[in-house]
């Protein structure tokens, strides 16, 4: 309660400087000036003794003495707002609504804090209509506008966040494509869940309409041509990949593999892992380059390309690797050696995140497509590093 105590302070001060302010304009300070003045005191008084609910019926009486004291609640529903009291936030905002003498502007102001109030309070259709009411009256659009996207992605309504998307488009200029193209594949992952595949394969493609380099949406093509026994077109939407964000690769290099497999073709694999190391200094490739040339030149011949490969560029991953080849032809001191040094770089990876958000810094072991922390869509990715890719 102190802090809002601190930040309620100098609301107080510029209280008394506008106060000062008519004065030396002609206007006199009557019995509501130093009314305001003392109200003031007594619910800072009563924040200080951490009794906020009497402090907010001295600040909910004080609008009824000057309505210039709007601005003061507004931001002391929102002080309260922050640390998580939302009901004291709503009853603040609710009584300013309740106002007949608030101008357009306070009115809409104190509309979009309450709705942002219910958002908090995890009451989305009580907000949601608030913010559609604020649309509706041409105030604040960009911001409620996103409020209801925001409302729209926690309650998984794809089709509404699409539809708001847009809108947000029109009022902002800003493009929302890679944003829409995450909604539809949403909508593709349900229709898959509902048994629908061709509705699925049609909100991919919707998905790429959008946003050409959506990634999640050819790593989702793939598999379902792949599902389909079509490999030729799994490699191509797997391939994609590399074109639309090659950090996105060791995504995509198990399912290719297989898929070359399938169609007899792991010639055409390694072509495309040797084209692919020049152009990204991933592990992943690198790895399974290793495995191809191991199986197709033997053990000897692989250890020295990872061994190469790991003066160009470290990696715990690739030095583990190397290990467990050695230990196949190691044995007395040399294998214990080399049993130390592995379980020393397995410690190393074990239990280590292999994704992160480039946004707000949120680590992890799976693949989220929207960042659990910051909420940012398409901005976890493979870690890279020494210890990473």
């Amino acid at each position: 309660m102190l802090e809002l105590l601190w930040l309620l302070l100098p609301v107080a001060a510029a209280s008394g400087w506008f106060a000062a302010r008519r004065n030396t304009d002609g206007v006199r300070a009557g019995p509501g000036r130093k009314d305001l003045s003392s109200d003031y005191f007594r619910g800072l008084n009563y924040l200080l003794n951490e009794q906020p609910d009497k402090a907010i019926e001295v600040f909910i009486r004080m609008v009824e003495i000057d309505s210039e004291t709007v601005e003061t609640h507004l931001a002391l529903g929102n002080l309260f707002r922050r640390r998580g009291e939302v009901d004291r936030a709503i009853r603040i905002h609710q009584n300013l609504i309740a106002r007949p003498t608030l101008s357009r502007e306070q009115r809409t102001q104190a509309l979009l804090e309450l709705g942002e109030d219910y958002m908090r309070a995890g009451l989305f259709d009580r907000a949601e209509n608030l913010l559609l009411e604020l649309i509706e009256l041409g105030a604040h659009k960009a911001r409620a506008l996103q409020h209801l996207v925001d409302i729209y992605q926690q309650e998984q309504d794809w089709d509404k966040a699409i539809t708001t998307c847009r809108r947000l488009e029109e009022t902002t200029g800003h493009s929302m494509h890679h944003v829409i193209a995450q909604y539809y594949c949403e909508l593709a992952d349900r229709a898959d869940h509902d048994g629908e595949p061709g509705q699925a394969t049609q909100m991919i493609k919707r998905a790429l309409s959008f946003d050409r380099n959506c990634v999640r949406a050819s790593i989702m093509l793939g598999e379902r041509e792949a599902k389909s026994q079509d490999f030729k077109s799994a490699i191509r939407a797997y391939k994609r990949v590399g074109e639309q964000d090659i950090e996105f690769l060791p995504e995509i290099i198990e399912p290719l593999h297989e898929c070359y497999r399938l169609i007899g073709n792991t010639g055409a694999m390694q072509t495309y892992l040797h084209d692919i190391i020049r152009r990204y200094h991933g592990t992943s490739p690198m790895l399974a380059l290793a495995e191809q040339i191991r199986e197709q030149d033997g053990e000897r011949a692989a250890a020295e390309f990872v061994t190469d490969q790991l003066r160009k560029r470290p990696s715990v991953r690739g030095l583990n690797w190397l290990i467990d080849l050695s230990l196949r032809h190691s044995t007395g001191e040399a294998k214990d050696n080399l049993l130390i040094l592995h379980d020393l770089t397995s410690k190393l990876l074990e239990g280590r995140p292999v994704y992160e958000c480039r946004k707000c810094g949120f680590a992890g072991k799976a693949l989220h497509w929207q960042c659990p922390s910051c909420k940012a869509w398409n901005s976890v990715k493979p870690i890279q590093g020494v210890a990473g890719e």
